[in-house]
């Protein structure tokens, strides 16, 4: 939960870098609300309708942003632009390259988008 918070209150940081843990923690936690927020909505009442949709929309807008920015500061860390979020745009492929990028380490050492974070925590 720890680092969940952490990519919220770099809410809408584009800057910097982000360490993996950062990243796939912020994606399962999220995952795991939107989840219990449709089982929830879902098991109210009899039809969720537009109570429940309103609760989920809202809660995905409310994470568009720090979504994205938590994902451009994965990008950096691994030493690419942040502009590479648009090959998700590609079919299939995209997506297989998006996991490939944020799954891999970063580099170490400073690069032109801010210090290692691993040095923080080391």
């Amino acid at each position: 939960m720890e680092w969940y918070l952490a990519a919220l209150r770099k809410y809408a940081a584009f800057s910097g870098r982000s360490r993996r843990k950062e990243y796939w923690m912020f994606v399962l936690i999220n995952a795991l609300i939107s989840i219990a927020l449709v089982f929830a909505t879902g098991m109210t009442s009899e039809s969720p309708g537009l109570v429940g949709s309103l609760l989920y929309l809202v809660y995905s807008l409310a994470m568009l942003v720090p979504g994205l920015s938590v994902s451009v500061r994965r990008l950096h860390d691994t030493g690419r632009s942040g502009w590479w979020l648009l090959v998700a745009i590609v079919p299939f492929i995209g997506a297989i390259a998006l996991i490939v990028f944020m799954a891999q380490d970063g580099q170490p050492g400073d690069n032109e988008f801010g210090a290692n974070p691993k040095s923080a925590f080391a």
